[in-house]
């Protein structure tokens, strides 16, 4: 039974309520494009890096399971707008936006990261530090705590890849 008498509890209650609302802002936004959450997530993080990204990196990125990755870019390729390029040693394969996937990107994505800015603009450069600085204060505490309960669901980087891939039922 949760203790609703904590003074804590009533901001646990504001912040899940913000992080759900933020959550389907984006689930909207995908279906809006008619992408999928991880076809949506996947452009989205090869558009905002600098580099080629391997189906590993892509999964680190974006929390998301391989077996879902993996769906995502199956029907992302299938339909154009990624391929696989091979690595400098040949086991490394990098995922590519074809020109179709730049103007799906281009039309989807991208205006998001766009809107992302300005409402990142909105809020000042002090008031979005703050902001960083906060939440990264409270998901590792979060990570320290939960340790307490399930060690292997907060060890970080190490665990991240195989977070996902226990099922829970």
């Amino acid at each position: 039974m949760q203790n609703t008498n904590s003074p804590f509890f009533h901001y646990l209650l504001e912040y899940n309520t913000i992080f759900k609302e933020n959550d389907v802002i984006y689930r909207r936004m995908a279906a809006q494009f008619g992408l999928s959450d991880s076809a949506f997530w996947i452009l989205y993080c090869l558009r905002e890096s600098a580099t080629p990204l391997t189906q590993k990196q892509l999964c680190e990125s974006i929390y998301m399971s391989k077996q879902t990755i993996n769906s995502a870019l199956k029907s992302l390729e299938r339909n154009g707008f990624i391929t696989l390029a091979t690595g400098k040693d040949r086991r490394s394969k990098f995922l590519v936006l074809t020109e179709d996937g730049q103007e799906l990107a281009a039309r989807t994505v991208d205006l998001v990261i766009e809107q992302e800015q300005l409402a990142i603009a909105s809020m000042g450069q002090e008031s979005m530090k703050q902001f960083l600085s906060l939440f990264r204060i409270y998901t590792d505490a979060l990570k320290q705590h939960f340790q307490t309960i399930a060690p292997e669901s907060s060890a970080g980087n190490q665990q991240k890849e195989n977070f996902y891939e226990n099922p829970v039922i």
